[in-house]
C-alpha cells in the first residue's frame, strides 16, 4: 500500500503548483493521527508547529527551527533500541513527526502506520502485514481528500 501512496503523491506533485504543501499537509495528518502515542512534550510541540504551519498560523522560519529538533528527538528516544509494542509505538510516532516536518510524507506515513499498529496491541506490524490495511486505506483516502482540497484532479490520468 505504501507504493500506491508514493505513486499517488508523485502523481499529485505533477498536478499542483505547490506540491510541498500537499506533502506537509499529508505528513501532518498522518502524524496527528498518532499524536496520542507521543510521549515527549518537545515532540508534541514540534507537531504543533507543523500543524500551525499547515493551517497558515506560523511561518517557515518556525517550521525550519523545529525540523532538526524533531529529528534529534526521534533519534534519541529512549525506546529507540527496543521493539516492545507500546514503547515502539512512541518511537515510530516520533519518527512520523520528524519525517512529516522534513517533507518526507511517505516516510511519515510509514512510521505513523507502524505506530498505529504497534499502539493497537504490539507485534502485528512484525508478524501480520494485513494489520496495516485499515491504516493504509485511511492514509490513501486522506491523501486523496487533501489533494482535492488543494485543487488536484484526483482521478487517475
Amino acid at each position: 500500500m505504501t507504493d500506491s501512496i508514493a505513486s499517488r503523491l508523485k502523481d499529485f506533485d505533477s498536478r499542483l503548483a505547490d506540491p510541498e504543501a500537499l506533502r506537509l499537509a499529508f505528513g501532518c495528518a498522518c502524524a496527528e493521527r498518532v499524536r496520542h502515542l507521543l510521549e515527549d512534550e518537545a515532540v508534541i510541540r514540534c507537531l504543533d508547529t507543523l500543524s500551525a504551519f499547515v493551517a497558515g498560523r506560523t511561518d517557515r522560519i518556525a517550521l525550519e527551527a523545529v525540523t532538526a529538533e524533531a529529528a534529534a528527538l526521534a533519534n534519541h528516544h529512549q525506546g529507540s533500541r527496543s521493539l516492545d509494542g507500546v514503547g515502539h509505538a512512541a518511537v515510530s510516532a516520533s519518527y512520523a513527526v520528524a519525517n512529516a516536518l522534513a517533507g518526507r510524507a511517505v516516510q511519515a506515513a510509514d512510521y505513523a502506520a507502524y505506530a498505529a499498529v504497534y499502539g493497537d496491541g504490539g507485534y502485528g506490524a512484525v508478524s501480520d502485514p494485513e494489520s496495516f490495511v485499515p491504516e493504509h486505506a485511511w492514509q490513501l483516502a486522506t491523501l486523496e481528500r487533501l489533494a482535492k482540497d488543494r485543487g488536484a484532479r484526483t482521478d487517475s490520468p
